[in-house]
């Protein structure tokens, strides 16, 4: 039961770090995806099998989880940002004093 109960909480804190809000940022950049992947994964897999090799095991998968995470972020980030900078720039404009749109 003890073992059970290091596991669910090492669970419980690799997933409160992996939903840590990060500032949206359309840069290619998942360093920090995949460093919490990393050690989330190798706190997780050191602790499930009481070994240094399940906890470098657990550290590459969850870097590499993390990091493909960190991909869709950054997508996701950058469609946001697209979409929020091609609506800003349609309205953008004034009428001139004969109806005539001029954008900034």
């Amino acid at each position: 039961m003890k073992r059970m109960a290091k596991i669910a909480a090492a669970a419980v804190i690799a997933l409160g770090a992996g939903t840590v809000t990060a500032t949206a940022a359309c840069n290619g950049d998942t360093s920090t995806e995949t460093v919490l992947g990393a050690g989330s994964g190798a706190l997780v897999g050191g602790l499930a099998s009481h070994s240094v090799v399940g906890a470098a095991v657990g550290g590459v998968a969850g870097g590499l989880i993390g990091n493909s995470i960190g991909h869709s972020n950054n997508r996701a980030d950058c469609r946001r940002s697209a979409r929020y900078s091609s609506h800003r720039q349609r309205d953008a404009y004034y009428v001139d004093r004969y109806g005539h749109r001029h954008y900034y």
